[in-house]
């Protein structure tokens, strides 16, 4: 289990494969998981790697409040999937695990009962919040302009960035080219997004971080469901 080594093209390659259907590392919430991955890269992936920058944009939000993040730091080797064999730095953290569990008394079964505690608060939390939401769920459904740089742009490449962005309360349908001139094509898309969850203001700013190929997003149209 790992992503090989996240200063390389390859180990990013792997990180943003990992990524393709996932908003974390683990779970559904920003975790101790995705910052032990998020510390490791020296810096911001490539915008071909859309599925990794997403994600390492959205996460480099929360550095600030790393430290109330959820769940227990690990080794990057305990991540990732099954199939990779961990290369990056993995003796040293083993070790830094080594010494914390000395000093804290701490193991593999103790660690296994911390994260069980934590799934099962986070699923209560749900189940509460579930119980009170009301019955009708307002949801917009909004058509957004993306316009690229020029002509040149791989507009299939920036629509698969945009669709690269996940979050709970946002589906994405359907989509199209639409000449602005000179041979430039916006690319048009419609979504559907619950208004509790998701705002315009999140979608341009996520968005508007894939530069390589975006340069402005405009709202075409907003209605209410």
């Amino acid at each position: 289990m790992g992503f090989g080594d996240l200063k390389s093209p390859t180990g990013l390659q792997v990180l943003n494969d990992y990524l393709a259907d996932k908003s974390y590392i683990e779970g559904y919430m920003p975790s101790q998981a995705d910052m032990a991955v998020f510390e490791t890269i020296s810096g911001p992936p490539p915008a071909d790697l859309c599925h990794a920058l997403h994600w390492y944009n959205h996460i480099k939000s929360y550095e600030k409040e790393k430290a109330s993040l959820p769940g227990v730091k690990k080794a990057l080797g305990k991540y990732g999937p099954v199939n990779v064999e961990d290369t990056a730095e993995s003796g040293a953290t083993d070790s830094k695990d080594d010494d914390d569990m000395g000093l804290f008394g701490s193991d593999e079964e103790e660690e296994s009962e911390e994260v069980k505690r934590l799934r099962e608060e986070r699923l209560a939390q749900y189940e509460s919040k579930k119980a009170r939401k009301q019955t009708v769920v307002a949801k917009s459904s909004i058509l957004l302009d993306v316009k690229p740089w020029d002509d040149e742009t791989d507009m299939a490449k920036l629509e698969e960035c945009i669709r690269s962005i996940q979050a709970d309360g946002l589906v994405w349908g359907s989509s199209k080219l639409v000449l602005v001139g000179y041979g430039i094509k916006k690319l048009q898309i419609q979504c559907v997004v619950e208004d509790d969850k998701v705002g315009t203001d999140m979608l341009e700013e996520q968005i508007a971080a894939f530069d390589e190929y975006v340069q402005s997003m405009d709202v075409a149209a907003f209605n209410k469901i």
